[in-house]
């Protein structure tokens, strides 16, 4: 259906920045900002193009194909590009240096390939500035697990108590319960008692 074919045409050009969209620098230092593309029908004349806070173009660059790299149209003097086209990814990636506390913001990499019908597609990054990097403390979290941790252990040893005194009281009952089957059914004979063969006299002759 033609309908469908369009929506498979629009979709199939895909731009990522990663696993995450956030990215830290420290002041003075320089800062890569990944972006990489699929396409599943392949491209011809691909432009991509970075932009800061969605409208600072900082990087535009053309890919012919998939046999060559891409080649700069225009850039930020700060700015350098670190990616290749020709290997197995489709990397458009670019570094950032020098990075100042007014770098901080929005960064979007987009994508128009017109051999899928001038598709577009973009990703966007956030680049937070710091003074310097600080350790996340774990003190807390360590804590909390060896609590959890000790509070497992505690649970576990008392069902391995709770089983053991189950098992011996168990025992004991079963012992008291032999020691009185065996008492009720003792032959009472050598004690003289009523119903014993003492008193069992020899039926006198005729």
């Amino acid at each position: 259906l033609p309908g469908l074919h369009v929506f498979a045409i629009a979709f199939a050009l895909e731009v990522s920045v990663g696993k995450t969209n956030t990215v830290m620098a420290l002041n003075n230092s320089n800062v890569l900002l990944p972006c990489t593309f699929i396409t599943c029908t392949g491209f011809q004349d691909l432009v991509f193009t970075w932009y800061f806070n969605s409208t600072e173009l900082i990087y535009h660059g053309k890919i012919k194909n998939k046999a060559s790299e891409p080649t700069r149209i225009w850039h930020n003097p700060r700015v350098e590009f670190v990616g290749s086209t020709t290997k197995k990814d489709n990397n458009i990636s670019i570094v950032l240096n020098n990075v100042e506390f007014s770098d901080a913001g929005k960064y979007t990499c987009h994508v128009k390939n017109p051999k899928e019908r001038n598709a577009q597609h973009n990703a966007t990054i956030f680049l937070t500035v710091v003074h310097k990097m600080v350790e996340t403390d774990n003190t807390v979290t360590l804590i909390i697990v060896g609590v959890v941790g000790g509070l497992i252990g505690l649970l576990i040893l008392f069902m391995l108590v709770r089983k053991v005194v189950v098992f011996i009281i168990k025992k004991t009952q079963d012992g008291k319960k032999e020691c009185l089957v065996s008492s009720s059914g003792n032959d009472n004979t050598e004690n003289g008692l009523a119903g014993s063969k003492a008193e069992q006299k020899a039926a006198p002759k005729a």
